[in-house]
């Protein structure tokens, strides 16, 4: 179990992403989704979400060794406005460009999300990073930028010090958390 830190919410293309892909579930079955998934992702998919609809999130090319040691029932906090907004588990992992694509509409000019995840359980939340910095070993006035992967020691003070197990086990709130 490891606990990943991802800005989130920064920008107006995050924001645009959050409300497509974790506001609310994607129902990956659709044709205009399946379609380009491979009988391996799809079928991956539907092991982990048998309902068809999942919530996505994603990290550009520049972290694809990163991504590639990301695991089932990892932690993920996604940050932003000085705020851990979304605590998720992670539940599939792919790369796919053309998924992203249609996940996230992005510019074409713009960096692509390729390395594309799924949410087992997810939640939005509003922590306050001093919440964050006053565990041991993080420091005040960091602002969370770039993709992050913690090590166990930070990890477990994390789950521990902000209450992420039970946040994740509470009941789903009306904004639409899974």
């Amino acid at each position: 179990m490891r606990v990943i830190i991802q800005p989130s919410y920064g920008t107006k293309d995050a924001r645009r992403h959050w409300a497509r892909t974790l506001d609310r579930p994607v129902p990956f079955l659709r044709p205009s989704y399946a379609e380009v998934l491979s009988p391996a992702e799809r079928a991956g998919l539907v092991a982990e979400h048998p309902e068809g609809q999942a919530r996505f999130w994603g990290a550009t090319a520049q972290h694809d060794r990163k991504m590639d040691t990301l695991d089932v029932g990892d932690f993920v906090l996604l940050t932003g406005r000085k705020h851990v907004l979304g605590i998720g588990t992670v539940g599939c992992r792919l790369r796919n460009d053309e998924f992203a694509r249609r996940l996230w509409n992005p510019d074409p000019a713009r960096c692509l999300w390729r390395n594309v995840y799924s949410f087992r359980v997810f939640r939005a939340v509003s922590i306050p990073y001093e919440r964050v910095w006053a565990l041991p070993g993080f420091t005040t006035g960091d602002n969370f930028m770039g993709l992050r992967f913690l090590s166990e020691e930070k990890s477990l003070t994390v789950v521990a010090g902000l209450g992420v197990t039970e946040l994740l086990a509470q009941e789903p709130a009306s904004r639409g958390e899974v």
